[in-house]
């Protein structure tokens, strides 16, 4: 389902471009000016790194959490840490198979946090297999990392023109009003497990071949995202999107969902893609079609709003 129009395109359009998180992707440049260029799926660039052990395909990726919210909310970010790192694992088509941790943070908050990793491990349905503790009184410090095993990596290197957008989302769930957070694991309860591994499925069948994660950077920075490395464009069909009732397009546009994904399809294999997902009771749909114009722009009805020209605006700006 989709939310009423209460909000016009170009206020939409002024969100998504004010977004703190979209903003704060300019940061990775850093990583390709020390390290220089990169395939993207190889890492850096993708939500994970693809490498070859033994023959086989794994995904490594990490995630290192704000302070600030680390000290608010530990047991937040312990959860954060584990959900964040097994969305990435997803979003390259992959399964879980284990967590590492460090923590660095006085033992009362090291308690807070590593319960809410363990609450999300059992969640997700994914072990912590190590890690490393430091406490101390200073600040804290929490990141994780995860390793999943993938028959058919997706990959941003892979989208096309040609091919549908969708946007996967599970929509049970409620908008945090002090953080642009919107939690449906709550409602999936031990759905979530089986949920993830859903795009490893798609991956492995040829139903999907590019994903990237709704992020921090919202639904249209995440997109840019993935459009960036091939210099994509798409037109986005706002009335298209899934998106909860009673939430403002300007909100879920600007949100991490706890389960949102951006999909690429094969043409002609859009309605396998939907299907897989309405079985979960999880909302999807085509949302537009790639295309080669490096344009990113947002349509309703007869308006049309241009949000981003990757011919001009870096999102990432890491090196190739």
């Amino acid at each position: 389902m989709s939310a009423p129009a209460t909000e016009t395109l170009e206020e939409i359009a002024a969100a998504c471009l004010a977004n703190p998180g979209l903003a704060a992707k300019a940061e990775i440049a850093l990583v390709g000016e020390v390290l220089g260029g990169t395939d993207w799926q190889g890492g850096p660039g993708d939500d994970g790194a693809v490498v070859t052990a033994h023959g086989r395909p794994v995904v490594a990726c990490g995630e290192a959490l704000f302070p600030p919210f680390v000290a608010a909310d530990p047991h937040g970010a312990g959860f954060a840490a584990v959900l964040t790192n097994v969305n990435d694992v997803a979003a390259m088509g992959g399964m879980p198979l284990g967590i590492v941790d460090t923590v660095v943070a006085s033992e009362e908050l090291a308690r807070k946090a590593l319960a809410g990793m363990r609450e999300a491990a059992e969640l997700y349905d994914v072990p912590i297999v190590g890690g490393h503790l430091t406490l101390h009184e200073g600040d804290p410090a929490i990141s994780a990392f995860a390793v999943g095993a993938t028959a058919a990596p997706l990959s941003v290197t892979r989208a096309a023109p040609g091919q549908s957008l969708v946007v996967a989302a599970a929509l049970d769930g409620r908008m945090r009003e002090d953080f642009p957070f919107f939690p449906a694991f709550e409602s999936r309860g031990r759905r979530s497990a089986g949920d993830v591994r859903l795009l490893g499925r798609l991956a492995e069948e040829g139903v999907v071949v590019a994903a990237k994660d709704i992020s921090m950077a919202g639904l249209v920075g995440s997109l840019a995202m993935l459009l960036e490395p091939g210099r994509l464009g798409v037109t986005v069909d706002v009335a298209a999107v899934p998106a909860p009732s009673g939430v403002p397009l300007v909100r879920w546009f600007n949100c991490f969902p706890s389960f949102g994904f951006l999909l690429c399809a094969p043409a002609g294999r859009e309605e396998e893609c939907l299907a897989a997902f309405a079985e979960r009771d999880l909302a999807a749909a085509v949302v537009g079609t790639l295309d080669d114009s490096a344009v990113l722009a947002l349509t309703r009805g007869d308006e049309r709003v241009e949000v981003l020209d990757l011919r001009t605006t870096a999102i990432t700006g890491l090196p190739r």
